[in-house]
């Protein structure tokens, strides 16, 4: 047992080890506060995971008393249409996964003595049924339109006497000696416990075309944070949030005003998200962040290992971010191609099922009118 003691206290320490965490020549006792300087503490980033429980009661609140019935009050059913019981056409269903041939079709429409069309339609409603209904993604995205709202309004509130929003250079002036006000603190804290919620809902929220790329989204900015924090870059890491948070409040929005159905709503809103997403994703981001990140701040401070892990994680993001683009230009053509033929990708019951993949996306509905 002492050997296992041990053997895990040797781990801890070298773990710990400030070569790793802190430019040379700097210690953890460095980092003991001064009557001009706070510094921030390890255990302080801790606290999120708890709180992150917290945010998820505050989440089903919001939910619930807000965008349900907001949702029902504009039409949105909170139950799923029923369909009518057939164990024959049950049987084939989950023996194919719901993926059903024309020649099967016509097959079953002779043994029921049913024609093509019921067929059809009783496959339609049925893989309706393994799909959250329009209410359940509203109130989803009625959550997230709140949850970055408030991150947007407060983090413009607690940077905008910071002299590094206006001077990305003053990220790195005194560093590692940099003192941390309680809002900036504060604001870590908040967005880390609402991005550890985001990461534990996700196994439960609806299932969303790109899971396993807001799984990575979510935990590679969740050790930003947690870096950042430990080796006092909350400066550098504070501009990375927020220059997230921007675009995807009207991405939000344009999803929930796509789910009660207002077309002129939703363009508004997904032609704005995707002008901020240009501008704070595509180009501050990579021309101004990163550019800074990888080749300004070496001339003010000595590198280190764990600020060069932060430098790939940011870079990560950014990948992310490209292939983003590259879906939303996507969508962003089909429903140029809708627009030529004067067609609404969403107009045909046979086309439903086809295209419920990607109603996730108001892009996926946008109509170009003449």
């Amino acid at each position: 047992m002492s050997i296992i003691v041990q053997y895990a206290s040797n781990v801890w320490t070298k773990f710990w080890a400030p070569s790793f965490w802190l430019p040379p020549n700097i210690t953890w006792s460095d980092f003991k506060d001064t009557e001009t300087v706070v510094y921030p503490k390890f255990q302080e980033i801790c606290y999120p995971v708890a709180y992150s429980i917290l945010v998820v009661f505050i989440r089903l609140i919001i939910e619930r008393y807000i965008f349900l019935p907001w949702g029902v009050s504009k039409g949105l059913k909170p139950t799923k249409k029923k369909i009518i019981q057939n164990v024959l056409l049950e049987e084939t269903y989950l023996k194919n996964a719901g993926s059903l041939s024309h020649h099967q079709v016509i097959g079953l429409a002779k043994q029921l003595d049913w024609n093509i069309k019921q067929v059809q339609r009783w496959i339609c409603y049925r893989k309706q049924q393994n799909k959250p209904s329009a209410l359940v993604k509203l109130t989803e995205s009625g959550w997230r339109f709140t949850y970055y709202s408030f991150a947007v309004c407060y983090g413009i509130w607690a940077l905008w006497d910071k002299p590094w929003f206006w001077n990305i250079d003053e990220c790195w002036t005194d560093y590692p000696h940099q003192t941390v006000s309680w809002d900036i603190r504060l604001y870590y804290v908040f967005q880390l416990s609402c991005y550890w919620s985001m990461l534990f809902s996700q196994f439960v929220d609806v299932k969303r075309k790109d899971f396993l790329e807001m799984f990575i989204h979510h935990l590679t900015t969740i050790l930003l944070i947690i870096f950042s924090y430990t080796c006092n870059l909350i400066r550098g890491g504070s501009l990375v949030l927020i220059i997230h948070d921007f675009s995807d409040v009207f991405m939000e929005a344009a999803k929930m005003f796509k789910y009660i159905k207002w077309q002129r709503g939703c363009d508004v809103c997904f032609g704005l998200f995707f002008i901020v997403w240009t501008v704070t994703r595509l180009i501050i981001f990579p021309g101004y962040l990163i550019k800074n990140f990888w080749l300004t701040a070496p001339n003010f401070m000595p590198m280190f290992p764990a600020y060069n892990g932060l430098k790939y994680l940011v870079v990560v993001l950014f990948l992310l971010h490209i292939m983003w683009t590259y879906f939303i230009l996507k969508i962003l053509q089909r429903a140029v191609l809708s627009g030529k033929t004067e067609k609404d990708s969403r107009s045909s019951s046979s086309e439903a099922s086809a295209t419920e993949e990607n109603s996730d996306n108001p892009a996926s509905s946008v109509r170009l009118r003449k």
